[in-house]
């Protein structure tokens, strides 16, 4: 099996995506694991503490190994947006192949030590876990639809040379920073600093994964020159909420006395694996697996 360090190094190197789609159910992890398979795209997967403890975290790296096997789909499974050393632990513990810990908002030091504890556990545990650090902080925390605008500060933006610092002291093996995006989507078109991510492209070692969270919303002109600049991953999470839940709604209007959930949920799965089609396809991972 191909390793995600593999994927994400190619990735970096011929300057194309490797997709990250959150998952709340199993009709989005079907309609993006089909998705995958059908496109021949390495995907990762991912769910949040919030995810996780609606899955379960052995039922959910059971549900891609299942996939994976039944689909020949190259899915890995990250657990997003961890908050604390503990919950990165448990993750790595219940066999999840790769964790995103997030303690950009603490201080530097804070987040440099708790970052190196994690990738130095995953290190004892199995040498296969990729672990990702996020420096600079973003604007927002939810993936959801803002009813306003979201004022970005420059700022809180990651800085090249605390993000040298930080990548040689913990050894992470992915880098979240922070270059103009938010998460969820709002009244305004987000701001990416392409310069900014072309000076940590070029000051990082190529070994190191620049990741793009926050991604929805941002346009596809936005996408391809942030990949062209050097990201390898980008996440989508609230655009496929929306794609997810608008269907479902709909669904329901139109048949409100449909008591079988399974066929309710099909449409939604529609949206999704479309949806998902669409991204695997603009961030060039098509053909990849």
């Amino acid at each position: 099996m191909t390793s995600l360090a593999t994927y994400l190094r190619r990735a970096t190197r011929e300057r194309w995506a490797v997709p990250h789609f959150n998952i709340s159910d199993l009709d989005q992890l079907k309609g993006i694991a089909e998705a995958a398979a059908a496109l021949r795209a390495p995907v990762m997967i991912g769910t949040s503490e919030g995810e996780r403890d609606f899955i379960g975290l052995r039922q959910a790296v059971a549900l891609i190994a299942a996939y994976r096997a039944e689909l020949g789909a190259a899915l890995y499974l990250n657990a997003d947006h961890t908050k604390s050393v503990a919950a990165a632990k448990k993750a790595i513990d219940a066999g999840y192949p790769s964790v995103h810990l997030d303690l950009s908002r603490l201080p530097f030091h804070e987040n440099l030590t708790s970052t190196r504890e994690i990738v130095r556990y995953a290190r004892r545990k199995r040498k296969q876990v990729n672990i990702e650090g996020e420096l600079g902080y973003l604007a927002t925390e939810s993936s959801k639809v803002y009813a306003g605008k979201v004022t970005v500060d420059p700022e809180t933006f990651t800085k090249p040379t605390e993000a040298v610092r930080y990548v040689r002291a913990t050894g992470a093996h992915r880098l979240a920073p922070a270059v103009g995006n938010f998460h969820g989507i709002a009244k305004n078109r987000k701001k990416l600093d392409f310069a900014l991510i072309r000076k940590l492209r070029a000051t990082l070692p190529g070994s190191v994964a620049l990741v793009l969270h926050g991604g929805s919303g941002s346009g596809d002109a936005a996408f391809r020159k942030a990949i062209r600049a050097g990201i390898a991953n980008v996440h989508i999470s609230t655009e496929l909420r929306i794609a997810d839940t608008t269907a479902l709604k709909k669904t329901l209007r139109e048949h409100p006395d449909e008591m079988t959930p399974y066929k309710l949920a099909v449409p939604s799965y529609e949206s999704v694996k479309k949806l998902a089609t669409k991204f695997i396809i603009l961030f060039g991972a098509r053909n990849k697996a």
